[in-house]
């Protein structure tokens, strides 16, 4: 990952500061993104003794243009993109009160963003998505905005990659069970594995990530890679 340039949108101090801190350690340079300016600035400080890096305090849906000129300045240019944007509703269809927060998180600021980052992204660019097992496994019967939002993005996942295969950029996500804990910079992670249960510390859906914006994933486009340790087939 040398050199390539990485925007990162949907940083918290879980699965996206894990990747940032990957891809710096492989020589990329990176800009994130989210709403939580104090810890998006302690991360940022954080990251810096590993590589070059940028941290942007932007609302991906209100402005997701300024966003991407922003990164495309600091960077210049975008090789690979990732959207993680979070957030987690528990409702039902008699009081579905988290509808519009699911929606907006998990597929319509997505795709905001996708729509102004590929006109800075060229062949061999790749973009991911997160989505959930809730969202393309079992069903729950107290998720029903947040399963239906992750079940769109994988959804989107796949008719991004059918738009954008004629460009030659890949679109790949993954879909995690449950993402254990933040992240800490340097640490022993795989002891922090867990026997049960299906969850992993946010390395092991890093690692996963940095994959599918490798060249060794190249044959892969369209996916949605099930991170669970095979917890749903259980």
């Amino acid at each position: 990952m040398r050199d390539q340039r990485i925007l990162i949108v949907g940083v918290s101090k879980g699965l996206g500061y894990a990747t940032a801190h990957a891809l710096l350690k492989r020589g990329a340079r990176v800009v994130i993104v989210g709403l939580e300016k104090q810890k998006l600035e302690e991360m940022e400080s954080t990251l810096k003794v590993y590589g070059s890096v940028r941290a942007l305090h932007i609302d991906a849906v209100r402005e997701p243009k300024r966003l991407v000129d922003e990164a495309v300045e600091f960077l210049g240019g975008i090789d690979h993109l990732s959207v993680m944007i979070g957030g987690y509703v528990e409702d039902t269809v008699s009081d579905p009160k988290g509808l519009d927060e699911m929606l907006t998180n998990h597929i319509k600021a997505p795709i905001l963003v996708v729509r102004e980052a590929v006109a800075h992204m060229k062949e061999g660019s790749t973009i991911t998505l997160v989505s959930a097992m809730k969202g393309i496994s079992k069903a729950m019967p107290n998720q029903l905005s947040y399963g239906i939002a992750k079940a769109g993005t994988a959804k989107a996942v796949q008719i991004l990659a059918t738009e954008l295969a004629p460009r030659h950029i890949r679109v790949n996500g993954i879909a995690p069970h449950q993402i254990d804990g933040e992240f800490a910079p340097d640490r022993e992670w795989r002891k922090l594995r867990k026997g049960e249960g299906g969850s992993a510390p946010p390395e092991d859906f890093a690692n996963v990530l940095l994959w599918l914006m490798s060249d060794e994933s190249w044959a892969v486009n369209g996916a949605v890679i099930p991170v669970d340790r095979g917890y749903s087939l259980m």
